[in-house]
């Protein structure tokens, strides 16, 4: 009879149900709020401004390639030009390199630069970067470092997302920005370690300040930014 009440009292249910609320609970859950450590970072740098000819220049090539895969945009160079200079600055481990960007990948303004008023402006967007590295992707705002040292290079990326050494000054024979012992190369290792680049950039500014309202020249900035959507902007045509 206890027998008997036992089977009574008992709640049979579905078989398999609990594993398919598991597969529900599963596929509600964010992918991107899974914590799987720091992801590959893509570190474009600039040839022109960064690498060419200073000290230490292979040391910093050594420690960002060890971590993330790199682009380098070489603005004037063409492409062609730019393998030549790549041989010169960090010999063999330009092979490393997943993509190589000259002016014909940037952003032409149709302003003139306000360094200098025969120098054409243009911008280095990340949409034009995203899809050419063919190692460790996919890319996008929050694993993409940009370092170049011209700030307005990057006045059309989300904020956040790039630093700006110092220039470099062939006169000055002190030059030890490159060394992997000083700050850059501390901070690339930071980077990689980082969760996402922008929250690290946000909470630790590097080098010179990035083009914001409080820039002396934000208004002419803006007014090119304005200039340029306007053109992107899709065409309605009345019929």
């Amino acid at each position: 009879m206890s027998g008997n009440m036992r089977g009574k009292n008992k709640v049979i249910e579905p078989k398999g149900e609990h594993e398919k609320q598991d597969s529900v609970t599963e596929l509600k859950l964010p992918f991107e709020k899974l914590n799987l450590g720091p992801r590959k970072k893509l570190l474009v740098m600039n040839l022109n401004g960064l690498l060419m000819h200073r000290v230490h220049r292979r040391d910093l090539c050594k420690v960002s390639m060890s971590r993330s895969p790199d682009g380098v945009y070489g603005s004037f160079l063409g492409i062609h030009n730019m393998e030549a200079a790549l041989a010169i600055a960090i010999g063999s481990m330009r092979k490393n390199i997943s993509f190589k960007l000259d002016q014909c990948h940037c952003t032409e303004s149709g302003y003139q630069s306000l360094e200098k008023s025969t120098k054409p402006l243009f911008f280095k967007e990340f949409n034009k970067m995203w899809g050419k590295s063919k190692k460790s992707g996919p890319f996008n705002v929050s694993n993409t470092l940009l370092i170049d040292d011209k700030p307005y290079k990057a006045f059309l990326n989300p904020d956040n997302t790039a630093i700006f050494p110092e220039s470099y000054d062939v006169n000055d024979v002190t030059d030890r920005g490159l060394d992997p012992r000083r700050e850059l190369c501390s901070y690339l290792e930071a980077v990689s370690n980082a969760r996402d680049v922008p929250s690290y950039v946000k909470d630790h500014l590097f080098g010179q300040l990035p083009i914001t309202s409080a820039h002396p020249d934000w208004k002419f900035y803006s007014e090119v930014k304005q200039s340029l959507l306007k053109k992107r902007a899709p065409k309605i045509v009345f019929g």
